[in-house]
């Protein structure tokens, strides 16, 4: 329910992907007049691979007021198995889950705010606040004003450059090939061995997973999904990173590659090692793959979300974990549900507000972060102690990834 005191408040949402789209859903909801500005030009939907969906995602999803049936976000499986090397069952455990992919969710939010409210090709480049409001000012000359910025624009967030500069992405030491292959192009017998399942194969010091997610038109129907896949590989940052990041032009990207710039050699060797190293329907799935694309796996941990009296990060501009715990999406859902909740309960003070969403989301995105990093230790290119190496152990074994991966369980703030 709206709050009078605040119907005439406005806020301006840098970042249009999952968790700008939250942030104004949300915000509308009760009363606030919002405005999401992204930087890329062209529509956001199909980008991205497969997601986890947890409780507290679903929860909301609702109050967004998005159906939030099975169906309409994903796709359901009983549980998790591990293959060995030569592709037979090693394990199983029953742990339903919904897994949906990153462009039907983004379907879903885009699709519930007004178009008139969303604005493409918009590059920030430069927050100013005074004390009545708070100002960003784009490169095409425009700028707009509101009462609360939000910087919801990810891990190389400008809005965080801006105002924290001194906060930015560490890498883990590993990478991760991603990708996305038809159900239908499997093999029969890979059909029935994985597109079932939330998946692993464990090569030693690596881990590749999958499971099933909507189909290229967002079908939901067996035969017409598509399997996602995520496969950790160590990479020091030194060679064997600058190798993999440096494009079919000989340019050097620091942490991350467009796909279609990904040298056809290193992607070749890539295949060959899935055929050396995988279970062999996880290899059939490389084979298949027409674009894997390679991702640079990062920490990044801010020390405050509040960056001045009426601007805020959340989502991954604030905090970036390890993949492992899949808790990206809900994570920045849980975020704008928070500043939602925190600026009702202080309708007549906004720094109160935020500082109390400050507070109840920083010591969790730490927490994230923590439990991340202990789970994909293993996968480091270099593990420096005693501590590490021992916390490597305890998360490496088939049992272990079942249960730990990508499950809200061990993360206490």
């Amino acid at each position: 329910m709206s709050d009078d005191r605040w119907s005439q408040r406005k806020a301006v949402v840098i970042g249009g992907s999952m968790a700008g789209l939250f942030a104004a859903l949300l915000l509308r909801r009760v009363g606030w007049r919002v405005d999401v500005y992204e930087r890329i030009g062209a529509e956001l939907a199909g980008r991205g691979a497969g997601i986890v969906t947890h409780r507290e995602l679903f929860d909301v999803l609702a109050k967004a007021g998005i159906d939030t049936a099975a169906a309409a976000v994903g796709v359901s499986v009983p549980g998790r198995r591990v293959l060995d090397s030569a592709g037979r069952v090693a394990g199983e455990l029953a742990l339903p889950q919904v897994l949906t992919s990153w462009g039907h969710l983004y379907g879903l939010l885009k699709d519930a705010l007004p178009a008139s409210c969303y604005h493409h090709g918009a590059n920030l480049i430069e927050v100013s606040e005074h004390s009545d409001r708070v100002v960003a000012r784009f490169s095409d000359g425009t700028q707009v004003s509101g009462d609360l910025l939000i910087g919801a624009d990810g891990i190389f967030s400008t809005v965080r450059a801006q105002l924290a500069s001194d906060v930015r992405p560490v890498y883990a030491g590993y990478v991760a090939w991603r990708g996305l292959v038809n159900e239908w192009d499997l093999s029969p017998q890979a059909r029935a061995e994985l597109c079932n399942w939330f998946a692993f194969s464990l090569p030693p010091g690596e881990q590749m997973l999958g499971y099933p997610v909507a189909g290229p038109n967002e079908e939901m129907g067996v035969g017409q999904r598509r399997f996602n896949f995520v496969w950790y590989r160590p990479a020091d940052a030194g060679h064997r990173l600058a190798n993999l990041l440096t494009d079919s032009d000989g340019v050097r990207h620091e942490l991350s590659i467009p796909p279609t710039k990904i040298r056809a050699e290193v992607t070749a060797e890539m295949r060959c090692d899935a055929d050396r190293l995988l279970a062999p329907q996880f290899s059939e799935v490389v084979r298949l793959t027409s674009q894997p694309f390679i991702q640079a796996i990062l920490d990044l941990e801010s020390p405050r979300m509040v960056l001045g009296t009426r601007t805020v990060i959340l989502g991954d501009a604030a905090f970036v974990a390890r993949p492992h715990v899949g808790m990206g999406v809900t994570k920045a859902a849980a975020d704008a549900a928070a500043l939602v909740d925190a600026l009702q309960k202080n309708p007549a003070n906004l720094q109160a507000a935020l500082l109390e969403f400050e507070a109840a989301r920083l010591p969790f995105g730490a927490a994230v972060v923590r439990r991340a990093r202990h789970l994909g230790s293993y996968m480091q290119a270099q593990i420096a102690t005693p501590e590490e190496r021992a916390t490597a152990e305890r998360h490496r074994t088939p049992e272990a990834v079942m249960a730990e991966t990508a499950v809200a369980t061990g993360i206490a703030a």
